[in-house]
């Protein structure tokens, strides 16, 4: 019988983190919050998470991350972490850390999002002629846009086409559209758990691709799948479609 990894969370009184907490059962040994709470094994130090745990999903904080990075990699503890909007900076710290451990970085955990991206990348690759739109919906307390979503599917789309994202990304919407560029707009309403439409227009054709979550506890789901598969992995940096090609 495999022994379950002990599972610690990174923003546990979150919305995302408590559903994150629920998924992983018996085997949750603690979180991390801005507030402790013994009663919970909940802290506020990410060394002290990391000392009793296998492995630590983070839902927390950008603002967070490059202490964590440091926390977490001192410790040995791999790292699944679900925090967008990072600066360069931010992602320097999981880069150095993937280097001592394994850090699994995603923008967003379902299942059926990370076969999107593959779609994206090809659809990129195999309609470079054709004008490449994203737009997403969430809820009104998002804080980042474009989402960490989109700009995921904003670079498979890129990596498609052999271009960087940075290069051709188009947030600004006014005057006419540059040719090869890949366009951005973000909605924000009502409690819209995040809806992505990618469209590749063309004068005689138009193909969208949609993703609409409808409950957010599909990406607790991942998010404590790909806990469980990172445990056992050695240092470096991964990404969901490695948690898919290996166990679906």
């Amino acid at each position: 019988m495999t022994t379950l990894p002990r599972i610690g969370i990174a923003g546990i009184t979150g919305r995302l983190g408590s559903l994150c907490a629920e998924e992983v059962g018996v085997s949750l040994a603690g979180g991390l919050a801005r507030h402790s709470d013994d009663g919970r094994n909940i802290t506020t130090n990410p060394a002290d998470l990391a000392k009793i745990c296998d492995v630590v999903i983070d839902v927390s904080h950008a603002s967070t991350v490059q202490a964590h990075a440091k926390a977490f990699a001192a410790a040995g503890c791999p790292w699944v972490l679900g925090t967008t909007g990072l600066n360069s900076e931010d992602q320097a710290a999981v880069d150095e850390a993937a280097k001592h451990i394994p850090v699994l970085q995603a923008a967003n955990f379902s299942p059926a999002l990370t076969l999107f991206l593959e779609l994206a990348k090809q659809l990129g690759a195999g309609l470079p002629g054709y004008d490449a739109e994203i737009v997403e919906v969430h809820h009104r307390q998002k804080v980042d846009a474009p989402s960490g979503t989109a700009l995921a599917i904003g670079r498979a789309v890129a990596e498609g086409r052999n271009v960087a994202l940075e290069d051709v990304m188009r947030l600004d919407q006014n005057g006419a559209r540059p040719d090869g560029t890949i366009g951005f707009a973000s909605l924000r309403g009502g409690q819209i758990v995040g809806e992505h439409d990618l469209m590749f227009m063309a004068a005689d054709e138009q193909i969208t691709l949609s993703h609409r979550a409808l409950d957010r506890r599909v990406f607790a789901r991942g998010a404590v799948m790909a806990a469980r598969w990172l445990a056992q992995q050695p240092p470096g940096l991964y990404g969901m479609a490695d948690v898919f090609r290996r166990t679906v």
